[in-house]
């Protein structure tokens, strides 16, 4: 980078130099054209510098010389936006280029901005937005957007900021305060559509003035509009206290209060349901169908008909299976798998044919590529298609004819795909089992199957089998293939019939769950590559590649783990790292620090590749009933099926594809983000209950990050992250005080005691704070007392995690006479610990 900056300063610095644009540049510098998106940064970097500005037709000039030719005076900066933040009053820059896009907050009220790629006004910002695939908005310059906001944002900074240039120790890289050198930052300029078409908070009124306080503490209170004299106002009329949905009526400026009009009236926060209904409007997700789309489901009755069944295979002797969840309703998949006599393997699976019934242009098709996906949240499911459809006529049940896609596969005794051939099918399901039953059979021998399960049938149980032995195959190789084994134990709330949590439940990964995920990849696989082969178009899964930079962070997290992580650029030493971690308490930790090292998943009009399965083609095709992608590809697929219906779905052409790609990963993320919020709600009620309890459960914690006010810790066995504050921390003795050293991200008492990153304890849930949705926990044991020849103290010694702390153990060091400096001008720790920011 320093090497081009220079050939670029030779190049505008020479005495013949003419003003040149992005394009002129390349070619004098005779730039490669991989190389062209470090220029466009370069020049902007300078730009923000003030060393060169744009002149006309986005020629540059050295600023020096700018004045004298007079060319670049209409692109000086102009006034600054004022009140551009939320804080108000800050000025930015207003030279940098335009993005239009939507913007994502973060729990801190920083935001992130995501470029639109298809908008065709981004393109004359001439920035490369694979590479800058998201901007940094700080909390005080995101004026009024909220989430989910259509924006327009103005790039003020390239590369990372200055401070991120200066010396930093170990604590600071781990903590995530690294830039990576192409990170840009900017600030909001414009609120182009609202994303949030609702604010949901509680209603106050006094005298004649009312106003909602937001549940989103980033959102100001919002004061509700009376209603005018002689007006025929029908907004509900809610009670104080009472859980509100208001419509913003005016909002511009960051340091004026937001002004809205009550449109639902959601009821007392204590009702049962309205907390999740209140994350259902929040989110803006649809929760009713419209009487026209439920009268198209309902049109086709609740039975397949010999119509239906024109043109198709039958398949309904076949033996074929279903595996899901224990409490699901729609069953989108069905497998079949039989060894053929030259030893290769013939794998069905077969996909409830949605296309069927879901046409393009109806009244379903709209809702559905509206909604994008269900949404599967603690209590409920907001299903994509109505539950006519996605629970009855399409969902794969047992015992009933039902009309699938099919992927029919051949594999040879390698698990390499031989022959891959889609066809149209109809097919009677032997066998409904959930992962919990199907492990049993998996686990039990062959031999004794017939004895230990005597009501299962021997051909279905030996098929069971049959289907592990080539999973578990392709499992194998797909890991050779540099994918990344991050799954984990999905852990989940369990709810009484009124939303009440009553208990957790956690489900491991297993061999039932791992011969479906290999049998759904194949398959999505097989779709992807004929589609990509025949140049048909479709929406692609994509999974780009992993910054360097936001690798090499990891890195450093992985240390303070007692890790040598190795060049983490490189995916064996990825994996390597996983597989060190597994089985250990820290294995949830360095697993969701890798996740947020990663770019995100995404679908594109484009096979781009998916960086975490390590597959140059995929798609998703194997679940419709849920995600309309699969819908689309499953349009796509129907002219390339063995048995074609007669009349072909119309699919998208490229710039409606690139727009609906880029609508339904929108739809994704919202869909997440309200996953996420309702089970997070629900776990925070069940800590708040164990916090109260007379016997209190406890936890196994490990220790994520050492701040000077305390200790930030993950509950592993219910993946929920909290604090044990300094306050709480184990009495020493003498009345002396733990002394927190900054650099080495820990607390050390006199005698060798020590509190750092890694440890692990057992912990009491103290306090739930339901409103900020934080969690506090202490130690059970509130003497601290140094393990023998060991400075580390960990109290807590599994038996599961005895392998790893013999691993890590190290010779005892005299404990340092230096004590960490002391903030002189801050209150006393008792005193100043709820003033303490986390």
């Amino acid at each position: 980078m320093n090497n081009l900056r220079e050939r670029i300063r030779v190049l505008m610095k020479a005495s013949d130099y003419q003003p040149l644009n992005k394009s002129e540049f390349a070619r004098s510098l005779r730039l490669k054209p991989n190389e062209r998106s470090a220029l466009r940064a370069e020049l902007l970097r300078l730009e923000n510098k003030g060393l060169i500005v744009r002149g006309k037709k986005g020629r540059f000039d050295l600023k020096s010389r700018a004045g004298q030719n007079g060319g670049a005076s209409e692109h000086q900066p102009q006034r600054p936006p004022k009140g551009g933040g939320k804080k108000g009053g800050r000025k930015h820059s207003s030279s940098g280029p335009q993005l239009v896009g939507t913007i994502r907050f973060q729990a801190s009220g920083n935001a992130w901005f995501y470029p639109d790629s298809n908008d065709a006004s981004n393109e004359a910002a001439n920035i490369d937005l694979q590479q800058f695939s998201r901007i940094f908005i700080s909390s005080n310059k995101t004026s009024t957007a909220m989430n989910g906001d259509k924006v327009r944002v103005r790039i003020d900074r390239i590369g990372p900021p200055e401070w991120a240039n200066r010396r930093r120790g170990r604590a600071q890289k781990a903590a995530g305060m690294k830039a990576p050198d192409d990170e840009a930052a900017g600030y909001v300029d414009k609120i182009i559509e609202r994303g949030m078409s609702k604010i949901i908070g509680t209603y106050f009124k006094r005298g004649q003035y009312a106003h909602v306080q937001p549940d989103d503490a980033q959102i100001p209170d919002v004061n509700i509009e009376p209603a005018s004299k002689g007006s025929k106002d029908t907004s509900p009329e809610p009670k104080g206290g009472q859980k509100v949905a208001v419509a913003l009526t005016q909002w511009d400026n960051p340091n004026s209060s937001p002004r809205g009009k009550i449109t639902e009236v959601l009821g007392w926060p204590d009702t049962p349901g309205v907390d999740m209904l209140s994350i259902v409007h929040k989110h803006g997700l649809r929760s009713e169908f419209p009487d026209a789309v439920l009268k198209e489901a309902r049109n086709f009755g609740d039975e397949v008909t010999e119509k239906d069944l024109v043109d198709r295979d039958d398949w309904r002797d076949l033996t074929v299976i279903t595996i899901d969840p224990h409490d699901a309703k729609d069953f989108d998949d069905a497998i079949s798998v039989r060894k053929l006599k030259n030893g290769d393997w013939q794998l069905g699976v077969h996909i409830a044919d949605v296309s069927h019934y879901v046409k393009p242009g109806t009244a379903l098709d709209k809702e559905a590529v509206e909604r994008g996906n269900s949404t599967y949240m603690a209590d409920r499911v907001l299903p994509m298609i109505p539950r006519e459809l996605s629970n009855h006529l399409c969902s794969l049940m047992p015992h009933v004819d039902r009309l699938t896609q099919c992927c029919l596969l051949t594999l040879n005794q390698q698990g390499r795909v031989k022959s891959a051939k889609f066809t149209r099918a109809v097919i009677h399901s032997a066998r409904r089992y959930t992962y919990e039953e199907a492990q049993e059979i998996l686990m039990a021998p062959e031999d004794k199957i017939a004895k230990l399960f005597p009501d299962e049938k021997p051909e279905i149980a030996a098929m069971l089998h049959e289907a592990w032995r080539l999973a578990s195959l392709l499992r194998k190789r797909r890991f050779e293939n540099g994918a990344l084994d991050l799954d984990m134990p999905e852990v989940k709330v369990v709810l009484d019939d009124k939303g009440k949590p009553i208990g957790i439940e956690k489900s491991d990964y297993n061999e039932s769950h791992q011969l479906i995920e290999e049998f759904m990849l194949i398959a999505n696989e097989a779709a992807a590559k004929l589609l990509k082969n025949q140049r048909q178009p479709t929406v692609y899964r994509i999974h780009e590649d992993p910054d360097p930079d936001r690798l090499n962070d990891y890195a450093e997290l992985a240390k303070l783990h007692g890790y040598k992580p190795g060049d983490l650029t490189n995916k064996k030493h990825i994996q390597a790292l996983l597989d060190k971690a597994k089985g250990t308490i820290e294995e949830p930790a360095i697993k969701i620090g890798l996740l947020k090292s990663l770019k995100r998943a995404a679908y594109f009009q484009d096979p781009l590749g998916h960086y975490g399965l390590s597959k140059e083609n995929y798609c998703h095709f194997t679940s419709p009933i849920r995600r309309y992608a699969d819908l689309i590809v499953h349009r796509a697929l129907q002219r390339h099926l063995g048995n074609p219906p007669k009349k072909i779905d119309r699919t998208p052409g490229g710039a409606e594809m690139a727009q609906i790609a880029q609508h339904i990963s929108e739809t994704e993320r919202t869909s997440a983000e309200a996953e996420n919020e309702s089970r997070r709600l629900k776990m925070l009620q069940y800590l708040h209950m164990c916090s109260v309890d007379e016997n209190p459960p406890s936890f196994n914690v490990v220790v994520t990050e050492v701040r000077h006010f305390g200790l930030f810790v993950e509950a592993v066995d219910i993946q929920t992250k909290g604090l044990i504050k300094l306050e709480d921390l184990p009495p020493l003795k003498g009345g002396k005080e733990w002394q927190f050293e900054a650099n080495l991200m820990r607390f050390t008492g006199p005698y060798g005691q020590m509190f750092t990153v890694g440890q692990q304890h057992l912990c009491h849930v103290s306090n739930v704070d339901m409103e900020q949705q934080r969690v506090d926990f202490k130690l059970v044991d509130n003497e601290l007392k140094p393990v023998e020849g060991q400075a580390n103290a960990q109290p807590v010694d599994t038996e599961k995690n005895k392998q790893r702390n013999s691993r890590s153990e190290k010779p005892n060091k005299k404990p340092s006479s230096k004590r960490a400096p002391s903030n002189k001008k801050g209150p006393s720790k008792k005193k100043s610990a709820k003033k303490r920011r986390r």
